[in-house]
């Protein structure tokens, strides 16, 4: 039976934009996990710092940039593994049998269609939840310590001026964009048990998917070899295991403490 195709018509340039998309997706969630691991700071302090964050992630250009080839990646990689598994299904002669699953086959490896159609739905939520919210929605915004005087997006605060139309005015002049305050949309979201316990099972989606889609990708590269193949291996689980836990930790965390 011949192989189904997905968006990407030609076998191997498929397999090598597959593997670095997922690859490349990898390296984004190390990073979006170090941003929100500041979740964990308390205080006024560690709001600042997370709304610092947030302005960064949002304004700085070459973040930008990395930010649209992610939404991009997201799209293709998830898009393109769907529409593999459809054809992959319409392929299957009628009256297909039952065959018990190999040994060595990961139920991951054979479900990786559907996980990815989960963690795609789940990607949408948690985007409408607090990307769209922060970027279009009535966020609030960051105060000083004593709540009295607005914060621009660098962090300084403007005593005796007010937000307008999401600018800082002072005396009647527009001193910049007010800084969003994210750090509160993320804690009031976290206190709904029914929204914990999705992204709790987002995370867990997503540990198996990249159980076997981080060595998937390596081995779609040509990267994967005798020599380094256990290793990656065992890199791999460790990365599947640690990412989505400590992701999923957060709104745990959030939600039974603050």
């Amino acid at each position: 039976m011949s192989e189904a195709k997905g968006l990407i018509k030609s076998h191997t340039v498929k397999k090598y934009w597959m593997g670095a998309t997922g690859l490349f997706l990898c390296l984004f969630l190390t990073g979006h996990l170090a941003g929100n691991l500041q979740l964990f700071l308390d205080g006024y302090e560690g709001r600042l710092q997370f709304n610092e964050y947030a302005v960064f992630m949002t304004t700085n250009p070459a973040v930008q940039v990395l930010s649209y080839l992610t939404y991009f990646s997201i799209l293709f990689h998830a898009i393109d593994g769907v529409v593999i598994t459809i054809n992959n299904r319409k392929a299957r002669p009628e009256g297909y049998a039952y065959s018990k699953p190999s040994a060595n086959s990961l139920w991951s490896s054979r479900n990786m269609g559907i996980l990815g159609t989960v963690i795609f739905v789940y990607i949408v939520i948690h985007m409408q939840n607090f990307w769209y919210e922060y970027k279009f929605g009535e966020t609030p915004y960051m105060m000083s310590e004593d709540g009295d005087a607005p914060l621009l997006t660098d962090g300084t605060v403007v005593k005796g001026g007010m937000i307008e139309n999401g600018e800082v005015i002072k005396a009647g002049e527009s001193l910049g964009l007010a800084m969003r305050d994210l750090y509160a949309i993320v804690i009031e979201s976290f206190q709904q048990p029914i929204l914990v316990a999705f992204y709790v099972l987002g995370m867990i989606a997503i540990a198996f998917h990249l159980i076997h889609g981080f060595q998937s990708g390596f081995q779609s590269l040509g990267l994967k070899n005798r020599k380094y193949g256990p290793l990656i291996d065992k890199v791999g689980y460790a990365f599947a295991i640690a990412v989505p836990l400590l992701f999923a930790v957060i709104p745990v965390y959030l939600f039974l403490v603050k």
